[in-house]
């Protein structure tokens, strides 16, 4: 019964750890999510500018990766506050 004593209380300890994790990690999310969504943007002007006339296809799937990767980094975001309020 001691080890459990024990085990819970350097848990409790290291909240304050995790807390700092979890914003960290939400900071790591948002990050990533701005680089991926930056080089997805370079590469359609660049294809946009070799290849004008597929406009229109190239800038459909350019909506559609960054809505897919702003999904994932929302709910990436949301995970790491949930951790840090609860």
């Amino acid at each position: 019964m001691s080890l459990l004593s024990i085990l819970l209380q350097a848990a409790h300890d290291l909240t304050p750890f995790a807390k700092l994790g979890a914003g960290f990690g939400a900071a790591v999310a948002a990050i990533a999510a701005g680089m991926g969504i930056g080089q997805i943007g370079r590469a359609a002007v660049e294809s946009i500018a070799r290849q004008p006339e597929a406009a229109a296809d190239i800038r459909a799937n350019l909506i559609v990766a960054a809505a897919l990767i702003e999904g994932v980094a929302f709910f990436a975001i949301v995970v790491c506050l949930l951790i840090v309020l609860i």
